[in-house]
């Protein structure tokens, strides 16, 4: 007899991406990208990758993902850590990584552009999100410039 599945095995990482995508912009956040990044580092299949005004926001967008995510995605983050200044927090939900920034730090690590060979899913096709917010810098990148 199989053993029967869990909820989290019914979504995929894909899936959980995009709730992630959409919990960051329901509290806001700007310049929200999700890279594949399965076949560029292996250890995970998608990066989800947005900005927050400040440290307060960037609490906002971690708490209302990591919801979002026991509640549609049916999943516990396995780490959540973060900057003790409020500049960065991540996620590590496995299959997908959040990285949460504020707008210096984010241009500081360039994320996206580390793994710019990555596929970049088109949020508002996949995810219905079509009134977000792109810095010139993120807008270049993702050719919407």
């Amino acid at each position: 007899m199989s053993e029967p599945k869990s909820k989290q095995d019914e979504t995929t990482s894909r899936e959980r991406a995009l709730i992630a995508a959409r919990a960051a912009d329901e509290k806001k956040a700007t310049d929200i990208m999700v890279q594949e990044v399965r076949d560029l580092i292996g250890v995970t299949d998608y990066f989800v990758i947005a900005t927050a005004a400040n440290n307060r926001q960037v609490e906002a967008i971690v708490d209302e993902i990591e919801e979002a995510e026991r509640v549609q995605g049916h999943c516990k983050p396995l780490h959540r850590e973060g900057t003790q200044d409020g500049t960065w927090s991540l996620l590590d939900y496995g299959d997908i990584v959040v990285h949460v920034f504020q707008p210096e730090t984010r241009e500081y690590y360039r994320l996206e552009a580390l793994w710019n060979d990555a596929p970049v899913i088109d949020l508002a096709k996949e995810a219905g999100l079509t009134e977000l917010e792109y810095s010139d810098r993120i807008a270049k990148l993702l050719g919407k410039a």
